[in-house]
């Protein structure tokens, strides 16, 4: 069996398991009278909510690893010409450093029953993703005015792939966030429970981020040859 497959067992497991403590396969929907306490979840049902997050992150993962793989294993060609790093990048990483900032705050706030500050925090949260997005189309706009074209060669088409498909993952936690934002009417348990989620999926995009970050730069060249000879 590959390293990859082995990747995606565990990953498949850790899934498998965090759901099964949450109480998923308790059934409750079965049960008559009074629901009984769930394993792990202080008696409460699991949320449909964070348990489908949490597989959709679960996916995610496996799909930025395959796009991961591919990267390392194609770059081995002879045809294998890196484009020139926008500038830009850098300043996109730390908008994003601060926007999943943001989210925490606005996280904290809303366990606190604080819901002007937390409102705030998502605001500005939201708004510094948007600048990041904004960001990550000049980097593109960029290397095109420099003829540096997806067809071109791997090396290119794979920048604008895993830029390409992570700039989507945030752009539907935004649609997620400003709707979430829109229609909170208050500090109550549902607004916090929301604005936990996005917390959680905004510091799950940066970790992600930052590892697309470390292979354009090159900073992971010596993951890449330990990881061809495993793969391969």
């Amino acid at each position: 069996m590959s390293v990859m497959g082995v990747f995606f067992i565990f990953v498949g497991s850790v899934a498998v398991l965090w759901l099964w403590r949450e109480g998923v396969m308790d059934s409750h929907w079965l049960q008559e009278g009074e629901i009984s306490a769930y394993r792990g979840g202080g008696g409460r049902a699991p949320k449909a909510a964070k348990a489908g997050l949490t597989i959709f992150l679960a996916v995610a993962l496996c799909l930025f690893s395959l796009m991961s793989a591919a990267f390392f294993m194609r770059m081995e060609s002879t045809d294998w010409q890196s484009p020139p790093l926008p500038r830009i990048l850098w300043f996109n990483t730390a908008v994003l450093i601060a926007s999943s900032i943001a989210l925490q705050f606005a996280q904290s706030a809303a366990k606190g029953r604080a819901f002007v500050p937390m409102r705030k925090a998502l605001a500005a949260g939201g708004a510094m993703s948007v600048l990041f997005l904004l960001g990550q189309l000049w980097a593109w706009r960029e290397l095109v005015a420099g003829g540096f074209y997806a067809s071109q060669n791997p090396a290119n088409a794979f920048f604008f792939l895993l830029t390409g498909a992570h700039a989507l993952h945030l752009a539907g936690g935004l649609f997620a966030l400003f709707r979430s934002l829109a229609r909170s009417s208050g500090a109550d348990e549902a607004t916090a429970e929301t604005v936990e989620l996005c917390a959680l999926y905004w510091h799950f995009l940066l970790g992600v981020w930052l590892l697309l970050f470390a292979l354009l730069v090159g900073w992971a060249d010596n993951l890449g040859v330990i990881c061809r000879r495993l793969l391969s």
